[in-house]
């Protein structure tokens, strides 16, 4: 790198502030939030006489006879939900190869990956629920059924339900990473070589792209597994309630006004983090396993082994993913709108808008604060983000921020117990701010995921040119390579908005109930039985993400009509 690139008096400053500066805003919490949980969790406990160190919550936790069922259902929903979501994103892109097929699928999924958890979650269970559109569409002609069926569809012991959800959210998200990872592995090219060796389509992509892109995407992986291991909002939407999974179990014990399941609640939160990084260490384990495994079937040449099953397998699992995230959206709207609607009449006997008329100004009032924690959020995700790639940039190497990462692989509900017992006696919880700065640990990580590959792909050449005309580090910065790059920070800006909007447990924990959104009121509704509500809440809940995206996107258009001349 040009040195011309790099001096200014505020360079060196700018490359020793954003470790520390990271460390500080994201490891720190999450460090500070499993601190917290650990004295209670070993008697420490002023607020309720305890102020001698004892293993009685321990005990207490061990004593509760869900514990065995709650920490199985939480293994078993993560990992059953990330392998299956990991394995249909990698049939789905094998079977897309690459070229048209690929840019086509990014457009696709994008929209998909916008919709909240929770939004989603209620979708998925307004079409499977024993009452839900898919019986009905099958009701009486093919079922004979004149009455919804008594099946434990939703809220299955098993987490049939949940790991269901997990799949329909998770792949597309890890497709994504996916699509964004291949240009670094030289797919079309090594592809077309293992084509002209007499390999199919999926045998070759399998053999010669996935070896050398899992590396690339085992990050996003782990996070995927963290967040199905622990989840709340879906859980207790989808998921079974005697008992919930873990993570569940710890949020209802932190809302209990008997302050003495604090401690089992935080003894509760060390182990779903011990067992989440255990999780993790088998999956690796796995990873290893696979490769030795895969490496030998590499070399057994195997060229076309159910190739064209394979593909077509693939491109059904991508069609069946659009349909039901379309099917999911349709059934919202469709309860948020519906007059009297019984079983098993396909659609109701009418449609008005009276709930949202209803609803309207509570839901508007939620959207606004909801946006408003969205894009301050953001803002903040998005200048931490900025600042580690600008300095990577300038000192000549690149550095990959894990302190950044350690709020997706910790377990949410493992350091924010103990994160809010801390804000509560520094008397930071429930304000906007505290909520804020909460969401924005989970926002930076995903901006930079999608902000990285494009900022570092940019053209030396031009900031050469601009220095040349004698332009300083940071006008280089601001005048040309952030308007030729404003298309990829805008997106990433748009990520982060999404992933501030579906954020149910921070919102929870560090508003203290007091600062809530569409999301924590969209998760409460799931105790009742008022779809109408559900349905228009959810969907409003939808409907922020898809504005930010539009918003990002119409902005990039139009820099673009007016920067024609500074395409990268």
């Amino acid at each position: 790198m040009d040195p011309a690139l790099r001096r200014g008096p505020l360079t060196p400053g700018v490359l020793r502030l954003p470790p520390p500066l990271i460390l500080a805003l994201t490891a720190g919490p999450v460090a500070a939030g499993l601190l917290g949980a650990l004295g209670p969790a070993f008697g420490w406990m002023p607020a309720l006489g305890a102020t001698e160190p004892g293993l009685s919550a321990w005990r207490d936790l061990l004593s509760w006879p869900g514990l065995g069922a709650a920490l199985l259902l939480s293994a078993v929903t993560g990992v059953a939900g990330t392998a299956l979501s990991l394995g249909c994103a990698l049939l789905i892109a094998a079977a897309l190869g690459s070229g048209a097929g690929l840019r086509r699928a990014e457009r696709l999924l994008a929209p998909m990956l916008a919709i909240p958890h929770a939004a989603a979650a209620f979708g998925l269970a307004f079409l499977i629920a024993p009452s839900g559109w898919i019986l009905r569409a099958l009701s009486p002609w093919a079922t004979g059924f004149d009455r919804p069926p008594d099946w434990l569809i939703l809220n299955d012991p098993g987490g049939l339900a949940l790991i269901a959800g997990l799949v329909l959210k998770e792949t597309p998200f890890l497709l994504l990473t996916i699509l964004a990872a291949l240009p670094q592995t030289d797919a079309a090219r090594s592809l077309t070589v293992a084509r002209s060796l007499g390999y199919g389509p999926v045998a070759a992509w399998v053999k010669v792209v996935l070896p050398r892109l899992y590396p690339q995407i085992r990050l996003p992986v782990l996070a995927a597994l963290a967040y199905s291991a622990s989840t709340v909002d879906m859980a207790m939407i989808l998921g079974p309630s005697a008992p919930p999974t873990l993570a569940v179990q710890i949020v209802a014990w932190m809302g209990d006004p008997d302050l003495a399941l604090r401690p089992r609640a935080a003894a509760a939160a060390l182990l779903l983090g011990g067992l989440t990084l255990g999780l993790i260490g088998l999956w690796r384990i796995g990873e290893i396993a696979l490769a030795a495994m895969g490496r030998r079937w590499i070399a057994g040449g195997g060229r076309r082994a159910a190739d064209g099953a394979l593909r077509a397998a693939g491109l059904a699992l991508l069609g069946l993913l659009v349909l039901a995230t379309c099917g999911a959206l349709a059934a919202l709207a469709a309860w948020s709108t519906a007059e009297l609607w019984v079983f098993p009449e396909t659609l109701p006997e009418g449609f008005t808008a009276r709930h949202w008329a209803a609803a309207g100004p509570a839901l508007a009032a939620l959207a606004a604060r909801t946006a408003l924690i969205a894009a301050a959020a953001t803002a903040a995700g998005l200048a931490l983000a900025l600042l580690w790639l600008e300095a990577e940039r300038r000192a000549g190497r690149r550095r990959q921020p894990w302190p950044l990462f350690a709020p997706l692989l910790v377990p949410q509900a493992a350091f924010l117990p103990g994160l809010q017992a801390l804000a509560l006696g520094a008397g930071l919880d429930g304000g906007l701010g505290a909520v804020i700065a909460a969401h924005a640990l989970f926002v930076a990580p995903y901006v930079y995921l999608v902000l990285a590959d494009p900022w570092r792909a940019w053209d030396e050449r031009a900031g050469l040119a601009a220095a040349a005309l004698g332009a300083g580090p940071w006008r280089v910065f601001w005048a040309v390579r952030a308007p030729m790059l404003a298309r990829a920070v805008l997106t990433a800006a748009a990520v982060g908005f999404a992933v501030s909007v579906a954020q149910y447990l921070p919102t929870l924990l560090i508003g203290g109930g007091r600062t809530p959104t569409l999301t924590t009121e969209a998760v409460a509704l799931a105790a009742g039985g008022d779809r109408r509500l559900i349905g228009a809440t959810a969907l409003a809940q939808a409907a922020l993400p898809f504005a930010g995206f539009a918003l990002a996107l119409g902005a990039a258009a139009a820099l673009a009509r007016r920067r024609r001349g500074l395409a990268p």
